[in-house]
């Protein structure tokens, strides 16, 4: 296998991500209609905890492979960075053993002490053999994403959420009529089988197209000092995530428990808390197909250029960046701005999260900013930044999620708006961290007015075209198909007429499946 370029490797990771939304959306439209908001929400008060020890039991290890290959393979060191595969994945194993020893055993406490519902408690023990099955697959992606190979990572997610979805649905409506924790349960064993058949892909690829790097004489490298090595990138990515994860914990617990605070009962607050994760979120996560696959394509890039002291190449890769991630991402959020309602009927065929999603939806551009730059950050070998702005951002978001959620004027709606304001100083936090430590220029013209412009622009179409088709059309969901196909178009339009859009994108674009 040969090294992919960095257009290409996000290409790739772009391609996997757009089918893994579309599949995504069919499995929260149906989990909606199946279950409704509040067995998603009992699903997601565990989720985000079993999440929580995944990224404790990898400990931030597959991004130092990613980092550390690259890096190696960039001084043409491939002996070197093969050891460093070896020795991580030996690390991981051994730590997800551990934790899946540690969940195993504070299950019962869990119950007793922390989830808010105890409906829940199966559903998590369902989650928890995956814990070793994702620490090693992820060791496996962090290598192939070291050597700048983005396919097995594509082919791997792609596998894992198809079947997450036909194993996890399938089961869910068999048991649904045992009870809604039940339902649960299902979704739960999809994960699982879901992840196992990934990973059996992923080892298959790894021997079938085995890297010749992995052919090498590998240096007698002492393990400490490779650990060492190792750890000393690991460590800041997993606080990182740990603070990530753990405030989508802390989250899952809080905002149910703040939520019948104010006066809801348990399953109301379980429901809202499903209508905030599973309907509002996700429609507010839908460019992150863009931002997700760039800031991941983005580590070993710009490592490769720190390696060799190419600074004016990690500008140039941040900037570039940066417009793509606005180019989608502002006429998203423009669009769930200004009909909020008609998405979530047209979609989940529950217009009442309309004041949720157009709460969440005012962070969005905010957090596709941080997804990007933190890529670029840890890709620079600075991890400890995004971290320290992630904290900031965090303590912000629970202050807010316990003081608002739990006013009954606000109630889920406050939490949205918390969620929204700490996305907005995290985003403002690494951008300025970026700036100094790179040397790269806010380009307002390129990443804001001009996407602004063109959204602002194509939502007075479909505003207007949505009108003239109330006397045509009666059915609400088809006049918000044709509006949006009519609004894309001029967006692209008016991005082109104004330079938004640029000749050599398209020639970028197409450039971009071609190996280099």
């Amino acid at each position: 296998m040969v090294q992919q370029s960095f257009i290409y490797g996000a290409m790739i990771l772009l391609f996997a991500n757009f089918i893994n939304r579309i599949v995504g959306f069919i499995y929260q439209i149906l989990m909606i209609r199946l279950i409704g908001p509040e067995g998603v929400g009992l699903f997601n008060m565990v989720y985000p905890i079993y999440v929580l020890v995944l990224v404790a039991a990898t400990m931030g290890i597959p991004l130092a492979i990613a980092k550390l290959v690259a890096e190696e393979t960039a001084k043409n060191n491939f002996a070197g960075a093969f050891r460093i595969f070896k020795v991580s994945f030996l690390l991981i194993l051994c730590l997800s053993v551990f934790f899946t020893v540690v969940a195993l055993a504070g299950a019962p406490y869990l119950k007793e002490h922390v989830f808010p519902n105890p409906k829940v408690y199966y559903c998590f023990l369902s989650l928890v053999p995956g814990i070793i099955i994702v620490s090693l697959c992820s060791a496996f992606r962090g290598y192939f994403q070291g050597l700048q190979q983005m396919t097995p990572t594509a082919v791997t997610q792609m596998t894992e959420q198809l079947i997450r979805v036909v194993a996890g649905l399938s089961i869910a409506y068999f048991l649904l009529p045992r009870g809604i924790e039940y339902a649960a349960i299902g979704l739960s064993l999809g994960v699982i089988l879901g992840e196992l058949t990934g990973f059996l892909v992923m080892l298959g690829i790894y021997f079938y197209h085995r890297p010749r790097i992995a052919l090498a004489p590998v240096p007698n490298i002492p393990f400490l000092a490779s650990t060492v090595r190792i750890f000393g990138l690991a460590i800041p990515v997993t606080l990182t995530r740990l603070v990530t994860t753990g405030v989508m914990s802390v989250d899952a617990i809080l905002i149910p428990y703040r939520l019948h605070a104010s006066g809801l009962t348990m399953s109301e607050a379980t429901a809202a808390y499903g209508e905030l994760i599973g309907i509002a979120m996700t429609l507010t996560l839908t460019p992150g197909i863009i931002t997700f696959a760039l800031a991941t394509a983005l580590v070993p890039a710009v490592s490769d250029a720190v390696a060799l002291n190419n600074l004016s190449l990690v500008r140039s890769r941040v900037s570039e960046s940066m417009r793509i991630t606005m180019l989608v991402g502002m006429p998203a959020t423009i669009v769930l701005l200004t009909m909020p309602e008609q998405l979530c009927l047209l979609f989940f065929d529950y217009p009442q999260a309309g004041n949720v999603l157009r709460a969440v939806a005012m962070g969005g551009p905010f957090l596709f900013i941080v997804q990007t730059t933190t890529g670029v950050l840890q890709g620079m070998g600075r991890a400890d930044k995004p971290l320290k702005n992630l904290i900031v951002g965090s303590v912000i978001k629970v202050t807010g999620v316990y003081y608002f959620t739990a006013i009954p004027a606000l109630g889920i709606i406050g939490t949205a708006y918390a969620l929204s304001f700490s996305y907005a100083v995290a985003a403002w936090l690494n951008y300025r961290d970026l700036q100094l430590l790179s040397g790269v220029r806010l380009e307002i013209l390129q990443w804001f007015v001009k996407p602004v412009i063109a959204s602002v622009v194509m939502m007075l179409v479909i505003v207007n075209f949505n009108s003239l088709l109330i006397s045509w059309i009666e059915a609400e969901k088809m006049r918000t198909i044709l509006s949006l196909l009519i609004g894309v178009p001029v967006y692209i339009i008016i991005m082109s007429l104004i330079g938004g859009i640029k000749s050599q994108d398209v020639a970028r674009f197409k450039g971009a499946f071609r190996i280099k």
